[in-house]
């Protein structure tokens, strides 16, 4: 099962995971785990800063 739609949000949008990690202070590593599915379980903040690099809502990626 697909846990996110973080990948293909940021591959619409032409961002790649250096850029992502720079606009949200997050470390490309932890983003592509969160992407691969590896890891699961992000807390409030990161799914929020990743929803507001994206410009989209938390439920729009993660749910």
């Amino acid at each position: 099962m697909k846990y996110n739609h973080l990948k293909e949000i940021r591959k619409n949008k032409g961002i790649t995971l250096s850029k992502l990690a720079d606009l949200t202070g997050i470390s490309a590593g932890y983003l592509c785990h969160l992407e691969k599915g590896s890891r699961t379980n992000p807390s409030m903040d990161v799914m929020n800063k990743i929803a507001e690099a994206l410009n989209k809502s938390v439920s729009e990626i993660f749910f």
